[in-house]
């Protein structure tokens, strides 16, 4: 099955412009089956926002966690936390309603562009696999050492004997911070994530790069690329979850919606559309 969604259900304009009633996470429900929970990257969150987030979803609804930052190094090892032990254990209690619920397709762990192919490294990856035993976590890579001709099969392989969900990437290419389109997927779950191919945009560390690093907007043409990718990848895993990340301009619900209606899929079980006043 193909579950398609996007990064965060607030900054999608299109989706809200009735006048419906509801939580912003409610009505996104009636549009999508998945979504990725991003500011669990930003903070450890208290239970009661996955118990609240949990409520306000239908019962197939899937989350896909993103990672606290402590956990992937993008703090640089700064951190209130006494060890990187506890750091897990907090988030692990963190997320247990959503454990509990069978809401949580997977966590992501996405490492940072400087995280690159190393012994250091990959033991660290071991030592958050089992950190995060009995949770179905996905690897996402920035750095493109670990897909260099020599090491691709490599750490492909190593990914899928630590029981790792691959993830799949389409972002601009640059010489650093960003890795190839690699269509590789295993077992249960593969992810697929959408970040658009605004160099430029990619490569800003100014102020205000939030508003330009996905700012994009695919065409047709790509998005039938990306569908015939899909058909392939799952023919690999039983379940594709897609994520369109393209969202600095708001075009990922647009696209998303496009890429559910030239895949045919109806989805079922979603939360039901709330009329507005005039609608």
């Amino acid at each position: 099955m193909i579950w398609i969604g996007l990064t965060g259900w607030g900054d999608h304009p299109s989706l809200y412009e009735s006048e419906a009633k509801g939580t912003k996470l409610e009505r996104y429900s009636s549009h999508f089956p998945i979504v990725e929970c991003d500011s669990s990257f930003y903070a450890i969150l208290p239970k009661k926002n996955y118990v609240n987030w949990i409520k306000e979803t239908p019962d197939n609804f899937r989350f896909i966690v993103k990672a606290y930052q402590g956990l992937t190094g993008h703090l640089r090892g700064k951190s209130s936390f006494n060890n990187i032990g506890d750091m897990f254990s907090a988030f692990r209690q963190s997320i247990d309603p959503l454990l509990e619920s069978g809401k949580c397709a997977m966590v992501l762990f996405q490492y940072p562009p400087w995280f690159h192919c190393s012994r250091e490294n990959i033991d660290r990856l071991r030592y958050t696999r089992l950190k995060m035993k009995g949770i179905p976590v996905a690897l996402e890579f920035r750095h493109p050492s670990w897909f260099q001709e020599l090491m691709r099969q490599r750490t492909l392989g190593f990914a899928e004997r630590e029981g790792w969900i691959y993830t799949v990437c389409d972002e601009p290419q640059t010489e650093i911070g960003s890795i190839p389109i690699v269509l590789a997927g295993w077992g249960d779950k593969v992810l697929v994530r959408l970040h658009g191919r605004n160099i430029a945009g990619w490569l800003n560390h100014g102020p205000n790069w939030r508003k330009v690093r996905c700012l994009y907007r695919y065409n047709r043409k790509e998005l039938e690329e990306w569908k015939a990718r899909l058909i392939d990848l799952e023919k690999k895993a039983k379940n594709v979850y897609v994520l369109f990340n393209n969202n600095s301009g708001g075009d990922a619900a647009d696209n998303a919606k496009q890429m559910v209606g030239m895949l045919g899929i109806r989805y079922t079980g979603l939360a039901p559309k709330q009329l507005g006043l005039f609608e």
